[in-house]
């Protein structure tokens, strides 16, 4: 298990919660695929490794994982179906191509400062965040007129 792997089983562990044969498979299949998976795919790779697990069990594990900012459901592709993402650290980002769909993740977004800030601000703790910009890739921006 990967350290970011016990990193969210300790989310679990202490946010209360049992870590059940669901939750921890649902865990492992979002880890091995990097968390870019929709319900579908999910139920599908929970189905193939442990059919014993429902399909309510996955959609209130991936409820749980949601509001712990272990995942954050995002609309790629102009899809009515979120896929869900993993939050290490509780965040993500993404640049999204609005021509072609190509997804770039990057890692450092600088938003302690604003997060701190918005913490004070409104007296909230924040958790977690999913930061994405949307524009041309640079192939797609190289075939634009001018």
């Amino acid at each position: 298990m990967s350290d970011q792997a016990n990193l969210r089983v300790q989310r679990l562990r202490d946010a209360g919660y049992k870590l059940t044969n669901a939750r921890l498979t649902i865990l492992t299949i979002l880890e091995q695929h990097g968390g870019h998976m929709t319900s579908a795919d999910v139920l599908e790779e929970v189905d193939a490794v442990a059919p014993e697990i429902g399909r309510a069990s996955v959609f209130r594990s991936l409820d749980l994982f949601t509001r712990l900012s272990l995942i954050r459901p995002t609309y790629i592709n102009d899809s009515s179906t979120p896929t869900y993402v993993l939050l290490p650290g509780g965040h993500h980002h993404h640049i999204i191509c609005t021509n072609c769909d190509r997804v770039i993740e990057f890692e450092d977004c600088h938003l302690e400062k604003l997060e701190h800030e918005l913490e004070q601000k409104f007296r909230v703790r924040l958790t977690g965040h999913l930061l994405e910009f949307y524009g041309l890739c640079d192939n797609c921006a190289a075939r634009q007129p001018d």
